[in-house]
């Protein structure tokens, strides 16, 4: 009964409810609000074509960044964004590849280079979803595929990418966490192991890479409004706003604007942390 009220209040928000007014996404997208210059630099967005890549991957072109656009499966998708980035005077191009795979990271970044030059900003960015489950009740290939996504991307990448960073003392590599490591949800443990690893993984990074001129940062979004809740018009939940401080769910142009500060000089004295995007649904210590 509880999920048929949900489904019916969500058909009538649909039809009564008009865009959020301050959906940035409604807002021209003809330059970027931020005081951000990154005309200087080549990023790289792992999973570009998904809900947040896209919105990080616009943010990025606005302040400057040559683009290079990652997918897995979503090739038509990518070659749209690249098109529609070309279109508005950015420098961009299209790689594939496994981003836990040592030897097609490092295709990536061969092509990457030929295209665009040496890279800068890494934005891992790229998750495969899981099957949700009680612990005792998920298979070993569910681990072992979001484990792979998260923590052996954050290797890969650092890896192939921390070399040519070291070599002009100066790299940004920036992950996407998430709140859900804070709150030990049920039914969700894959992911929430494996961004805990990951967790650890961008740390050990921080220490070691910090003295080369490399941040290594992490961002841990709550549940955002991307562009899939505005075509079926779901921007709008209100079980989980009412546990938010600010009591609204976030944009996707929020994360993606926290990316772009990170990856810029204004961030050049943060390293190491992880930053919540959620509206204070989870306050870590300081």
């Amino acid at each position: 009964m509880t999920r048929i009220i949900a489904g019916l209040s969500r058909r009538i928000r649909r039809q009564v409810l008009g865009p959020l007014p301050d959906d940035p996404a409604r807002l021209p997208a003809s330059r970027s609000s931020l005081s951000i210059d990154l005309s200087r630099r080549v990023a790289l967005v792992t999973g570009a074509t998904g809900q947040l890549g896209r919105s990080i991957s616009r943010t990025l072109a606005r302040c400057g960044a040559k683009l290079a656009i990652h997918y897995y499966r979503s090739g038509d998708a990518a070659e749209v964004l690249c098109n529609e980035l070309r279109a508005a005077g950015v420098e961009a191009c299209v790689v594939s590849g496994d981003v836990a795979d040592v030897v097609a990271v490092e295709a990536m970044r061969d092509k990457i280079e030929a295209a665009l030059g040496s890279v800068d900003v890494v934005v891992n960015n790229a998750v495969t979803w899981f099957n949700e489950g009680p612990v005792v009740a998920q298979s070993a290939d569910q681990f072992d595929r979001v484990y792979r996504s998260s923590v052996l991307q954050a290797w890969t990448t650092a890896t192939v990418f921390s070399r040519p960073m070291i070599d002009q003392h100066w790299g940004r590599i920036i992950s996407l966490g998430t709140e859900v490591t804070t709150q030990a949800l049920a039914n969700r443990a894959p992911y929430t192991a494996a961004k805990c690893a990951m967790d650890g993984m961008m740390r050990s990074l921080a220490r070691e890479l910090g003295e080369h001129g490399i941040t290594v940062n992490q961002v841990a979004p709550g549940w955002m409004i991307t562009d899939k809740d505005r075509r079926d018009r779901d921007e709008v939940q209100p079980e989980y706003e009412n546990g938010v401080p600010l009591r609204r769910r976030g944009y996707d142009q929020d994360v993606a604007n926290l990316v772009a500060f990170l990856a810029s000089d204004l961030a050049g004295f943060i390293t190491g942390v992880r930053v919540p995007v959620c509206g204070g649904n989870i306050m870590p210590e300081a």
